[in-house]
């Protein structure tokens, strides 16, 4: 994406749309980190479902071949991680200069002990 700051900007106005608190969104050009507050009233593949479809229709009117991929990653943190989290979200290019994308994504995953298998990690 080209102007980062700006699909930020959009995107927390689709998240705001939804009635869901936005602490931080950011990423990369091949990524995003989003730290919200999802009422116990809504499962994340739903919030997820509607944020790509409402965001999706806005960023195809400047960029017409965009498109999310399949999956995502959800993580829950506790409350006093929040200002960590943020922190983390608010670094991303810098942090990306140094690991991937790929490499951290799988050491979330190992850290939080999830078990996944790495064929279907990144479809």
């Amino acid at each position: 994406m080209a102007e980062p700051e700006r699909f930020w900007a959009m995107l927390r106005g689709v998240v705001r749309d939804s009635r869901i608190h936005v602490h931080a969104i950011g990423g990369t050009a091949d990524h995003i980190h989003a730290l919200l507050e999802v009422p116990k009233t809504r499962s994340i593949a739903d919030v997820v479902r509607e944020l790509k479809a409402n965001s999706s229709a806005r960023i195809r009117k400047s960029k017409p071949i965009f498109g999310w991929q399949t999956g995502y990653g959800s993580i829950s943190v506790s409350p006093s991680a929040v200002s960590a989290v943020k922190r983390y979200i608010q670094n991303q290019g810098r942090h990306h200069r140094h690991v991937s994308f790929e490499e951290e994504y799988v050491a979330i995953l190992e850290r939080a002990g999830v078990k996944y298998d790495p064929k279907y990690v990144f479809d």
